[in-house]
């Protein structure tokens, strides 16, 4: 039987505030929870009920209903594990030799979950985030990655550092952009994504050096813009089809 407190703790990691001092966050259902562990993510609790196969770690059995009562689904998926945040090393992996993403600003748990799983699929393994992006380890991003946050390394930090270290093309998709589809595109770089709202700051638009612009082929009125999930997913899939041309 789980216990008022144990469900108080994991309630509490809805909240950025406790996740960091705790330096804990919550992970839910087979897939997700199968692909942390598969990563090298050791649970630090487990909880699921009890028809539950596949895990190897200790195992708190639970009934459905108290599962309903730590789970942040509307429809719990059979098993709940807490996990420890990974740390992030002081010296910041190198945007050099490879294809990153730098996210400006997003905001939508959804939009950055989505992200993080367009990175893994297209074999982006680093995203940089700006300090006032979403947080990766928000219940609700770590569901909408599908596992793809085992996978894919997080980095929190200034864009402006890793742009200013960078020996690479800085790409980003902004309206006075070129064509996407008619430009050179290479197989190293960093791509800036920006704020659902708003698009890339100020700061970080100077310092572009190649600007794209994702075309309509409506003709006459259409939407005014993509969501940036789905713009990041467009983008990342033209630069790995050129390596392939």
């Amino acid at each position: 039987m789980i216990s008022k407190n144990q469900i108080k703790h994991i309630r509490q990691l809805e909240i950025k505030k406790y996740r960091q001092r705790e330096g804990l966050f919550v992970a839910e259902g087979p897939k997700v929870v199968g692909d942390l562990m598969k990563a090298g993510y050791s649970p630090k609790e487990l909880y699921a009920v009890e028809d539950f196969q596949g895990a190897v770690h200790t195992i708190q059995t639970v009934s459905q209903d108290e599962l309903c009562k730590i789970s942040f689904l509307q429809h719990p998926q059979q098993v709940l594990g807490v996990f420890r945040i990974p740390s992030q090393d002081s010296k910041l992996p190198s945007p050099d030799g490879r294809l990153s993403l730098a996210l400006d600003g997003i905001q939508d748990p959804g939009n950055l979950g989505t992200i993080i799983r367009i990175a893994d699929w297209f074999g982006i393994s680093t995203i940089y985030c700006s300090e006032d992006t979403a947080d990766a380890w928000n219940p609700k991003v770590v569901q909408a990655t599908m596992g793809s946050i085992a996978r894919v390394n997080i980095v929190y930090t200034s864009l402006q550092e890793i742009i200013q270290q960078a020996s690479v093309p800085v790409y980003g998709t902004l309206l006075d952009g070129n064509d996407i589809y008619q430009q050179p595109l290479s197989k190293e770089g960093i791509i800036v994504m920006g704020n659902e709202g708003n698009g890339i700051s100020p700061e970080i638009r100077q310092m572009i050096t190649r600007k794209l612009l994702i075309p309509s082929f409506h003709q006459g009125d259409t939407a005014e813009s993509l969501n940036v999930a789905i713009a990041t997913a467009i983008t990342c899939s033209e630069f790995r089809r050129r390596e392939y041309k």
